[in-house]
């Protein structure tokens, strides 16, 4: 092949393309004769302007190699017949003309070079050009014309890029090669074998691609060299050859990307290291970058006609500048990384390199917020703010993101630092702080930042799949600027992270709320919270006030349990923040535990509730009519909300006993004394009425059970509160007997305790009686009108006797008392 040949197969895309004076042309028109349907086919050939000047000067020097020894004689009669025919003479002026090519071409080759790569040595910088028949020329010519030229990386090709997905859809795939690169990584280790070449072949064995041999290469970088934290800051001294960092097992940045090219070239993929700007260790965040030199180099690789990014340094581990050490952790975020999310972290000093349609400006880098590679992971997306500088408004400000799956987030806010990596953990359990507020939505999550005092913040914030049990991982940074703070009350820590619902409350059975994720506002010193559900649930809940001991809160809060809405009313006795956590499980599962659904937070600064006013202690769990007074045929009740008030100091509650079931009430104030002669129950047909006569103003509890089951225990069925706002005492009700049942109404006199020396008109029904009387002083009988009532007029006497209703039920001519009237004592004349 002649000079010249070479010239126009290597036509370089760069600035530095050699330039040949005509004297040198025309010199190397006689070196070598070429048949014209070569050179035509090999002018076509859209390959030839696609290589590099260091290419171009490998092809001249293996072609004055193949010149050479054409000038031999051909031996053997079956040799094929020689191409080119060379005389003495021409020999002598081609090779002339050739080393005049070769000086011009290394000449202005090595000012292109960058300057990292002027750092390699002579070895990592030589390249080799095999020959290969022109049927494969041309194919190689014709995935190249498709795919783009190779020297010059960018985004703008024509097709689309690929993605990392569409080269491998999940990092499984190369388990077995990961577990054998591994394993012959630590045997080579063991037998001291420190040989590039050797360690390649071991740990490529096998591999069918070049995605699995960049694979290899990479996986065995991540797990065997670790970053030398020592000779980076200065207490040691680097390692510089690749022997001394395999055997060491310890490098800098440039050890990684030197060895990762060296290794790339053994298996024949084209590897570059790229220079540039990362926001790893030491790295201020905020920082100009305009006139620092670049700290940091990565690699990219030529795989399947594009080039993917890489970088084994973050894939090793990462440095705890607070320890001085190095915590190693494979991180396979940093293979092939998409450039549209490795530019949030690694800016290339040559622009073509970010690989990007729309390159980022240095200044765009820097005020990009800083994510971790856990932020893709987790399929996370910035929605708010998009740079990581914020400056709060009227002493608050918000970070947003959105997320694909149900995802658990907590952040974290202290005084600036000027480093990012600071050695502060990246994981955490929960937040600890009160001077922000996270709320979950379907699909996004807002942080609610309010720093206490004037001055700069650093935040981070933390996140982890919604059902994993690990502890929460770093994904992003942002710096806060507070001119002026909010004045602002304690928040209560919420150890449950998020406020509204939790993003797996759907899957609890919790559909919807009456309340946002948002603070509400607490005006009147009550506040009621309505969650819909999707099946039936139980429910318990939690309120927290930095101010208030657990005895007050259980005070606080009453919860009402129906088939598809859960009800919880809450007394606030004091001003400022209120955390309220809701916790359920599946209302037939008792063996499930209770799992939290939601947290909301409660601002209460206007009226708050005394101390008198708050709920009765012992308040059951089945606050109201719900779901446990359904499934025991009860229902139609004249109170649903489970509150009954009153200013007259008497109430009547009433509903429908469908089975028939045995029923007992209790009523009780804050005291805890029963106040049995305060309630009356009647029963006709299937309605029961309940009524209250309440000895003065206060918070009762009325309780009501039923006997499920012949001969067993009486269960709870719902618990009533009542208000009473009347202070004037009302009067008890007759004391009742067993033998007063279903049926039996009493409607003359309804006051338990009647004046002396009067005549108290009674009127009573009692279904089967064959007489009804009156007994106190005197016996006075009752006479049954038409109505099928018993009535009558009793003397009540001077109060040395109660009164008694008695009433003989059947054949025995028994009576049985039915209830007993007090009469007032006579005040003692003086």
């Amino acid at each position: 092949m002649s000079a010249e040949v070479a010239i126009q197969k290597f036509s370089f895309p760069f600035s530095c393309a050699a330039h040949l004076s005509s004297k040198e042309k025309v010199a190397q028109k006689g070196c070598i004769q070429v048949k014209e349907v070569e050179l035509n086919e090999l002018e076509e050939s859209p390959i030839l302007s696609e290589r590099r000047p260091t290419d171009a000067l490998d092809a001249l020097q293996h072609n004055e190699t193949q010149v050479q020894e054409s000038t031999k004689p051909p031996s053997g009669g079956d040799m094929v017949a020689a191409h080119v025919s060379v005389s003495a003479e021409a020999s002598q002026e081609a090779a002339v003309c050739r080393r005049s090519v070769l000086e011009t071409l290394r000449v202005e080759s090595e000012d292109q070079r960058p300057a990292a790569k002027r750092q390699l040595s002579s070895e990592s910088a030589a390249r080799t050009i095999t020959a290969v028949k022109k049927s494969a020329v041309r194919r190689e010519a014709e995935q190249k014309t498709q795919l783009g030229q190779r020297g010059t990386p960018c985004a703008a090709r024509a097709g689309k890029r690929k993605q990392r997905k569409e080269l491998f859809t999940s990092s499984e795939v190369f388990l077995r090669l990961d577990s054998h690169v591994i394993r012959a990584g630590a045997e080579l280790k063991e037998k001291r074998v420190y040989d590039v070449k050797t360690i390649v072949q071991s740990i490529t064995q096998g591999t069918r691609t070049e995605l699995e041999r960049v694979r290899a290469i990479w996986v065995w970088l991540c797990h065997n060299i670790e970053y030398d934290v020592s000779g980076y800051l200065g207490h040691s001294e680097k390692l510089s050859s690749t022997e001394e960092v395999i055997a060491a097992g310890r490098g800098v940045c440039c050890s990684y990307s030197n060895l990762c090219s060296e290794m790339c070239r053994e298996v024949g993929i084209e590897c570059q290291e790229v220079p540039g700007h990362s926001k790893g260790i030491g790295y201020r965040q905020g920082q100009s970058l305009k006139h620092v030199k670049s700290d940091h180099l990565w690699n990219a690789v030529f795989l399947g006609g594009q080039w993917f990014l890489l970088d084994a340094c973050w894939g090793a581990g990462r440095v705890d500048m607070e320890h001085e050490s190095f915590v190693k952790r494979f991180d396979d975020f940093y293979f092939l990384t998409d450039p549209e999310e490795f530019i949030d972290s690694h800016f290339p000093d040559e622009e073509k390199w970010q690989l990007l349609d729309t390159p980022v400006t240095l200044e765009e880098f820097e005020r990009r917020v800083f994510k971790t590679s856990a932020f893709f992971t987790l399929g996370l997306r910035l929605i708010n703010p998009h740079h990581f500088y914020i400056v709060t408004n009227n002493g608050e400000t918000n970070v947003s993101l959105g997320f694909s799956r149900p995802t658990t987030f907590t952040y974290e806010i202290i005084q600036h630092r000027d480093l990012l990596h600071s050695g502060a953990s990246d994981q955490r359990e929960s937040s600890n702080s009160s001077f922000g507020l996270v709320t979950v939505s379907h699909r996004s999550m807002k942080l609610q930042l309010l720093p206490p005092a004037s001055g700069t913040y650093d935040v981070k914030v933390f996140a982890r799949p919604e059902s994993a049990a690990t502890p929460l991982v770093w994904v992003c940074s942002f710096t806060v600027e507070c001119p002026a703070p909010r004045a602002t009350e304690d928040i209560p820590e919420n150890p449950f992270l998020s406020w509204g619902l939790q993003p797996v409350a759907g899957s609890l059975g919790v559909a919807g709320s009456s309340q946002g994720s948002e603070v509400a506002e607490v005006d009147e010193g009550a506040f009621d919270l309505v969650l819909k559900t999707s099946r039936p649930l139980m429910v318990l809940c939690e309120l927290v006030h930095p101010q208030m001991e657990a005895v007050v809160a259980k005070r606080c809060l009453a919860t009402q349990i129906q088939a598809e809405i859960l009800r919880c009313h809450v007394l606030c006795p004091f001003h400022g923040f209120y955390r309220l956590s809701v916790f359920v499980r599946d209302y037939e599962k008792t063996e499930v535990k209770f799992q939290n659904a939601a947290n909301f937070l409660l601002h209460c600064k206007g009226k708050v509730i005394g101390p008198d006013e708050l709920f009765p202690p012992n308040l059951g769990s089945a606050y109201g009519p719900g779901t446990r007074t359904s499934e025991a045929g009860l229902s139609k009740f004249s109170h649903n909300s489970g509150v009954v008030s009153t200013q007259q100091g008497k109430c009547n509650i009433t509903f429908h006993n469908q089975r028939d079931l045995e029923l007992h009430c209790v009523l009780h104030k804050a005291s805890g004394i029963p106040l049995s002669r305060h309630l009356f129950c009647t029963y006709t047909d299937s309605k029961v009425t309940i009524s209250a006569s309440l000895p003065g103003a206060g918070v009762y509890r009325l309780g009501l059970y039923a006997r499920i089951a012949p001969g067993g225990d009486f269960s709870p069925m719902c618990d009533f509160v009542v208000r009473n706002s009347c202070a004037d005492p009302r009067p008890p009700f007759p004391c009742v007997y067993s033998a007063w049942r279903k049926g039996c109404v009493l409607f003359e006199p309804r006051l338990g305790l009647l004046d002396p020396l009067s005549w108290v008109h009674f009127r009573v029904r009692v279904p089967g009686a064959l007489r009804v009387s009156v007994v106190g002083e005197t016996r006075t009988d009752l006479k049954l009108n038409k109505s099928r009532v018993w009535e009558g007029e009793v003397f009540s006497g001077n109060g040395l006797q109660e009164l008694k209703l008695a009433a003989c039920l059947g054949e025995s001519c028994d009576m049985a008392v039915l209830m007993t009237f007090d009469i007032k004592q006579l005040e003692n004349e003086e």
